[in-house]
């Protein structure tokens, strides 16, 4: 199958982009025709960069003559859209429709549907004002911290909108957890063409017993939001050793508040991340906010270790109470503690949530079942699309 994947990458290298190249990965691996156009958000460094991406964002011709001529010579089946913004921006769907091609876009945060920001979060905390076409709150609160960077946001979200650029030209839609597709129907998305897709993560052969492990870990960007505050409390008041693996540019400041049994050793490659899990006793995810699936949580359990979690987002439908790990309310640092204390103290009840979260992670995150359900969400696609096209011929 011909395959064009589309992505616009971000400054920083998080989920989406993992998600995108391992997805790009495996396609080949099975040996697919990938056709890739990419832009790059690290790009955009000056004020004429600034500008243009300003104006690119809300509707990029240039994207969309672009894609056009791809769609042109190459002839792809399907197009999987990951993310749009900043460079690319909406006009590709147009351009997609133009040229009949089923369109999957992947719908990996709320930039699409309800927060021109994409992440609910302000000054740390949830908001929801945007919800119901009210972008124009992410200018009044400044969201983003930058009043030029708020209304490109505010403007470009309510223009695709408005427009129904994308909901006239998207064949399915692509939540990686069934809380975004919730939220997505309360969107006014059609239901019948949302399709949960859960992430993947890579499912390694333990070498041995897992052990019970020398620390709590911490994976992931350390940003507001992240809960990370949370977390600190709780080592305070446990004294237990925790690591804490993630870029911490955003908040600089966190290093002064943490306690001695606390580091922060800074991001870590793949390959260095297998050896921090295998040596880690439980993970522990204390976001604020809304998790749209929570890929920290399936890479660790893939590796045999419990999770903690907060019930927020997503992170309830991966993390079983009381049997792959344990949840508590978000910002509840007392509740945290008692968790972190009872895993740590139990090896054996340790050990056991992290068999179950490793048979949970091989039966629902592998790879191979990612793959499957994959072509199977293209082949509807397509399937969908021929009968439209069916249904065009008909009423000519």
């Amino acid at each position: 199958m011909k395959i064009l994947q589309v992505h616009n990458r971000h400054w920083y290298e998080g989920g989406e982009e993992v998600m995108y190249d391992s997805i790009s990965r495996i396609l080949m691996e099975k040996d697919h025709n990938i056709v890739h156009f990419e832009r790059n958000n690290r790009n955009v460094q000056n004020l004429w960069q600034k500008i243009h991406a300003f104006k690119d964002g809300i509707y990029s011709n240039a994207a969309k003559k672009a894609i056009s001529s791809i769609l042109k010579s190459e002839h792809p089946e399907v197009a999987h859209i990951h993310n749009i913004y900043t460079l690319i921006s909406p006009s590709i769907f147009v351009a997609c429709g133009n040229y009949n091609v089923p369109v999957v876009l992947r719908c990996a945060d709320f930039r699409l549907i309800s927060c021109p920001i994409s992440s609910h979060l302000r000054k740390g905390q949830i908001c929801e004002r945007c919800l119901g076409g009210r972008e124009y709150w992410c200018v009044l609160k400044n969201c983003r911290s930058n009043i030029f960077e708020s209304v490109a946001y505010a403007m470009r979200s309510s223009v695709a909108r408005m427009l129904e650029i994308i909901k006239d030209n998207v064949t399915l839609y692509v939540p990686p957890s069934k809380f975004v597709k919730q939220r997505m129907i309360d969107a006014k998305f059609p239901e019948d063409r949302i399709v949960v897709l859960p992430n993947m993560v890579s499912v390694y052969d333990l070498r041995d017993e897992k052990s019970s492990g020398e620390y709590v870990a911490y994976v992931g960007r350390i940003s507001p939001g992240k809960g990370i505050e949370t977390l600190i409390n709780s080592a305070c008041r446990t004294g237990l050793p925790v690591l804490i693996a993630g870029d911490y540019s955003k908040m600089p400041e966190i290093l002064n508040t943490a306690p001695p049994n606390v580091q922060f050793i800074g991001p870590l490659n793949r390959d260095q991340l297998v050896g921090f899990y295998q040596n880690a006793r439980f993970t522990v995810i204390p976001s604020i906010f809304f998790e749209t699936f929570g890929l920290v949580a399936a890479e660790a359990m893939s590796h045999g270790l419990p999770v903690i979690a907060s019930r927020r987002g997503a992170s309830p439908e991966i993390v079983e109470d009381g049997v792959t790990g344990f949840l508590f309310d978000p910002g509840n640092a007392e509740e945290l503690t008692s968790k972190m204390k009872l895993l740590w103290e139990n090896e054996d009840l340790c050990r056991e949530m992290g068999a179950a979260a490793r048979k949970k992670a091989s039966q629902e995150y592998s790879e191979a079942v990612y793959y499957k359900r994959l072509m199977a969400i293209y082949n509807k696609a397509i399937e969908i699309n021929n009968e439209q096209k069916k249904h065009k011929i008909k009423s000519l």
